[in-house]
Order: structure tokens, then C-alpha cells, then sequence
């Protein structure tokens, strides 16, 4: 050993062994007394980093490299994780039910586009807070902000439950529930991404394709319960369902490394963007989260606006996460196989040419359903690989806080989409070609950029698995 400081090791190598032929006289050269531990460094140097170090060689600390990538408990945690997207991004993933029920009932007085500040808060706040849920995850584990979670984002659907004015809906729906919502979405990316590596994107997949099907399941549930037993019942029998839940998500996921206990620094949270290739990703998250959520947002209201009738219109976001479902799951594995960049350039850049090409000039039926088809199956890619994607640019250690820094920049994109959308319809009175191109342009600039992160890592090496 040298008396260099020993660096966290990336993704995919492993921590050095120790040489325990090394020579007295070599030890005495590095800087070691006789009769000191041969694999300890120097006392002058001697720091959280290399006690962790030395820990993980003598096998009392788990190895961050060793993943086990499999097993009862790996598995058990990605089961935990399928439960939590289920309640908070497949949560968000219905959103579009409660655009198209509050411009007809409760906020019926307010435009498309103030309507539209309600859904892109709350998805705003499932992922701007991000930074903040990662970083705790990564220094205190999972479990205290899952707890969290699950009491805000129980409390906010109860408030809503009793809202009636617009700044209610706001606060319950989109703030209180949104932020659980968040506390329940990096805990489990971070757990998660701590037992797998070979088949990290497979595992990712698999958990949030939660995500899907609770966007098939909830708004189904919503629109056929409210009119049986009211929205303030419907709204409480989503939040005991999700109760119940969340306490198998409490039960069962965790990390296998031990939390951290560094002490907090904001400037960790800046640091991954002087990185060419996280920045550039950032900036693809951004224009992907301008016009990914617009679909989930407008499909219903616009499909009724083409003739499709209200019952039928109402299937087309389950049909879409249906879909979705599918798009997380295969082109994951596809992402373990040929690289996760690689995947998400051909999902995202045919997500935006089916918006351009099918959704955009789709004036009957069957076009707006094939759309929500094609749409959902590759969002289901472009809205769930990118977790694997950050892994892949740095250590296991610093995965929940590196995501959530990603987002914090993607989820000013989620915020600003589908009121700017909602904008562009008001000023062509009604018409939605605007807002269609908008949200396809938005895909194919997210694309471009998805592809300028990869060329920062490999340059033109098409053939690269990245």
C-alpha cells in the first residue's frame, strides 16, 4: 500500500485485496511501525474512508462491490419496492383522472391550465425533494423516511378527502401527498440498487413496474367509486388501501450497507453536475419530464374532445400504464444486455416520434388508443431506467443522493410541462395540436441530449454497451 488515500471504487470494479506478503521493510518504507496491523495506514492518514476500508477487508462491514445480485432478501426488498411505487408513483402515474374530474366538478370556475398546477405540483414534488430523501437514505437508511412517506402521503389524501376550495386540493394533494410520494420513491431506488448489479436494470424494472400497475388499478378504482360512494369516501378508501401497503413496504425493504453517518454537505448535491456526462444527463431528464407527463395529463380530456365517449376515454390512462408495464420490464432487461443509455435512446426518441407522428394528427378512436398503446410502452422505459442510468456514473454509496440531485433538475421540467401545455391549449381555444407538438419536441431534445452523455463517456462507439 501507498500513502495515497484510498478512493471509493467505481461500479464495476472491486475493492483492492490486501498483500500480505509484503516485507517488513516495504511496511516500514509506506510509513507502518513494526508490529502495527500491515493492512492499516498510516496514523497521520487514518480516516472514515479508509476505517470503512479496512473494515470491509476484514469482513465486519459489508463490501460495497460484493453485490449479491439475487437471493431471498435481495428479492424480498425489490417485493417491497413494487408496493411503494405502486402507492406513490403509480399515484402520480393517475393524475390525468383528476384533471379531467375537477375541470367538470369541484374546480370546474378555473381554466385547463390552473387546474393543471394541482398534478405538476404534485408530480414536482415527487421528485424535487429527491435530493434531500436520497441524501437521508444514504445516511440514516431507508427506514425513517419511508416512515415518513407513508404518514404524509396517508395525510394528504385524507385532507383531500375533506378539501373545497382550490388552495386545499393544493396543499393535501399536491404539497403534503406529493412530498410523501417522494420520501417513498428514493429510499427504495437506493435499497434497491445496494443488492444488485449485474442485473440492476432488470431489478429496477421489476419495482417499478409498481408504478404501472397502479396507474391501471387506482384510476379504475377512483372513477368507479366516486360515483357509488362519493370523492371524499373514494379518496379514503385509497388512503386505508395504501396504508395497509406501506406497512409491508416498512416490513421489508432495506439497504445492505449501513448507513453512512456522513455529515451533510449541500455541495455533494452540486458536485455530480461539474460531470459532463451526469450534466448532460440531467439536462435529458429535464426536457423528458417536460413532455413525458403531458400525455398522462391531457390524453382523457383530449380524446373527448375528438368524440370518444366519456366511458371509453376514462380506460385510456389504465391503458396506457398497462403498457407501461411492459416498457419497464423488458426494455430493462434489454438494458442490462446492450446498456441502459443505449435502451433509453431508441425508447425515448420513438416515444417522441409517436407523439408527433400518431397523436398528433389522431382525430377518431382508434388512433388515440393505439397512441396510448405505443406511448405508454415506451414511457414505461424513458420514465424508470433512469435510476440504473445514475447508477452507472457513480458509486453504490452515493446512489440515493446522486438520483435525487438528477431530479431535483428533472422535476422543474414535471412543474412546468403541464401548465405550459395547458397555456398553449387556452390560446388555440381548446385545440390540442400545440401542446402535442410541444410534448414531442420536448422527447426528441431530452433524446438528444441522452445521446451527447453518452458520447461524453465513449465517444461514437456505437457499438459500445453503455
Amino acid at each position: 500500500m501507498d500513502n495515497s488515500t484510498e478512493r471509493s471504487p467505481p461500479l464495476d470494479s472491486h475493492l483492492p485485496t490486501a498483500d500480505l506478503s509484503e516485507t517488513s521493510e516495504k511496511d516500514a518504507a509506506n510509513g507502518f511501525q513494526p508490529g502495527s496491523d500491515p493492512e492499516a495506514p498510516p496514523s497521520n492518514q487514518v480516516g472514515s474512508d479508509q476505517i470503512d476500508t479496512m473494515m470491509e477487508k476484514k469482513g465486519t462491514k459489508p463490501d460495497p462491490a460484493d453485490f449479491p445480485d439475487g437471493g431471498f432478501e435481495a428479492w424480498l426488498v425489490v417485493a417491497g419496492g413494487f408496493f411503494a411505487t405502486f402507492c406513490s408513483f403509480g399515484w402520480i402515474n393517475c393524475i390525468g383522472v383528476f384533471q379531467n374530474y375537477y375541470s367538470q366538478h369541484q374546480l370546474k370556475e378555473y381554466s385547463s391550465s390552473t387546474i393543471a398546477w394541482i398534478p405538476s405540483t404534485e408530480s414536482f414534488m415527487l421528485f424535487f425533494p429527491g435530493y434531500i430523501a436520497g441524501r437521508m437514505t444514504d445516511e440514516l437508511g431507508p427506514r425513517i423516511p419511508l416512515l415518513l412517506g407513508s404518514f404524509l402521503h396517508v395525510f394528504g389524501l385524507m385532507m383531500t378527502s375533506i378539501s373545497k376550495e382550490y388552495y386545499q386540493f393544493f396543499l393535501a394533494q399536491a404539497v403534503c401527498s406529493g412530498l410523501g410520494c417522494s420520501f417513498l420513491f428514493y429510499p427504495i431506488i437506493a435499497a434497491c440498487g445496494s443488492w444488485f448489479r449485474v442485473h440492476r436494470a432488470l431489478a429496477f424494472g421489476i419495482m417499478v413496474s409498481g408504478s404501472s400497475i397502479g396507474g391501471v388499478v387506482l384510476p379504475i378504482m377512483v372513477q368507479r367509486l366516486i360515483p357509488q360512494i362519493g370523492f371524499g369516501w373514494a379518496m379514503r378508501a385509497v388512503a386505508f388501501m395504501f396504508l395497509g401497503l406501506l406497512v409491508i413496504v416498512n416490513l421489508t425493504v432495506k439497504s445492505r450497507l449501513p448507513p453512512a453517518h456522513r455529515p451533510f454537505d449541500f455541495m455533494a448535491m452540486v458536485k455530480p453536475f461539474s460531470e459532463t456526462p451526469f450534466l448532460l444527463l440531467a439536462l435529458a431528464g429535464f426536457f423528458t419530464y417536460v413532455g413525458g407527463f403531458l400525455p398522462f395529463n391531457f390524453l382523457i380530456v383530449q380524446g373527448e374532445d375528438s368524440g370518444m365517449s366519456a366511458d371509453l376515454a376514462s380506460y385510456l390512462i389504465p391503458i396506457m400504464n398497462a403498457a407501461s408495464t411492459f416498457g419497464r420490464i423488458l426494455p430493462a432487461h434489454a438494458g442490462d444486455l446492450f446498456g441502459v443509455f443505449n435502451v433509453m435512446i431508441v425508447f425515448s426518441a420513438f416515444g417522441g416520434i409517436m407523439t408527433l407522428a400518431l397523436w398528433l394528427p389522431a382525430a377518431a378512436n382508434a388512433p388515440i388508443i393505439v397512441y396510448a398503446i405505443m406511448y405508454g410502452f415506451a414511457s414505461g422505459c424513458t420514465l424508470s431506467i433512469i435510476p440504473a442510468m445514475v447508477a452507472r456514473l457513480g458509486h453504490i454509496s452515493q446512489l440515493g443522493a446522486r438520483s435525487g440531485a438528477l431530479y431535483a433538475l428533472a422535476s422543474i421540467g414535471v412543474l412546468v410541462g403541464s401548465p405550459i401545455g395547458g397555456a398553449i391549449q387556452n390560446t388555440q381555444h381548446g385545440a390540442y395540436s400545440g401542446l402535442i407538438i410541444f410534448a414531442g419536441v420536448a422527447l426528441l431534445i431530452g433524446t438528444f441530449f441522452t445521446v451527447l452523455s453518452r458520447t461524453a463517456q465513449v465517444g461514437f462507439n456505437i457499438k459500445a454497451k453503455v
